[in-house]
């Protein structure tokens, strides 16, 4: 069956329908795979956002990610950005930035996906890398950031390690299409990065992460192969086996004689 690329006001009208998926990829040919796969939302950076990454999807709802506090700081960058992401194809954007950044792009037509619970970029605020939302005091914090997204105009917002029944409960009571992080099944979506289901992650793989595939053994084999291929290829050159006859351009005698006789003249 054709997939047909969703819109804002699609994943708006769909919520509580069925869980989505959300990947964030980091390549092309990540993205082409997710394409193929059938994943509902494909998430990139906005430092590798391309045509060709765009044509890697055509039917995921892609959403471009706008590094906090590097490749934008002020509201201005954010909606230089923001419009750059749109006319790169994009159907939205990710941001951690203010309410009223938030506001000014929603007010510019730019749907933005927020965020609220554990933001990597602000875990200082929270305690680190660690659940938020454990606490009665704690999960009315994330609570009252969801309503305020809302209350922005942000249409969409991950929620990232929070208790489920907290992400649950919040999920149920707001219009934000809610992209769970780690925060369960109560939610719009399932969010989960490229690297930790490929397994290609060689860090820390966090608690909520599922790894469906070992990618990384077999880059260390094809390195293996590599590493190999240049040493024999070192190997030829040193010892005069590369180049050999098969691989070099012949010339016939009498014109090498002819052209060795004109060097001389």
């Amino acid at each position: 069956m054709n997939r047909v690329r969703p819109t804002v006001a699609d994943l708006r009208a769909g919520k509580g329908q069925r869980q989505l998926t959300n990947v964030y990829v980091e390549s092309v040919a990540e993205a082409e795979a997710a394409e193929a796969a059938g994943i509902d939302i494909v998430t990139v950076q906005d430092s590798i956002m391309s045509p060709a990454m765009r044509a890697a999807a055509p039917t995921a709802f892609m959403v471009v990610g706008i590094e906090y506090g590097r490749s934008a700081v002020t509201t201005d960058d954010y909606l230089r950005a923001g419009f750059a992401a749109l006319n790169a194809d994009a159907d939205a954007v990710w941001s951690a930035a203010s309410l009223q950044t938030i506001a000014r792009m929603r007010d510019e037509g730019i749907p933005v996906v927020g965020h609220v619970g554990l933001i990597p970029a602000r875990r200082t605020w929270t305690g680190g890398f660690r659940a938020v939302g454990k606490t009665a005091s704690s999960a009315l914090d994330v609570w009252r950031a969801t309503v305020a997204l809302e209350e922005a105009g942000a249409f969409a917002a991950e929620i990232e390690v929070v208790p489920a029944p907290v992400a649950t409960a919040i999920s149920q009571r707001t219009s934000l299409v809610m992209i769970s992080m780690g925060s369960g099944n109560g939610c719009d979506a399932q969010y989960l990065f490229s690297t930790d289901i490929l397994g290609t992650n060689r860090g820390h793989v966090p608690r909520h992460a599922k790894q469906y595939a070992d990618l990384a053994a077999e880059e260390d084999r094809i390195q293996k192969l590599r590493i190999e291929a240049f040493s024999g290829y070192v190997e030829d050159v040193a010892s005069g086996e590369f180049p050999d006859d098969p691989r070099l351009v012949p010339i016939d005698a009498a014109e090498l004689s002819a052209f060795l006789d004109a060097l001389e003249a």
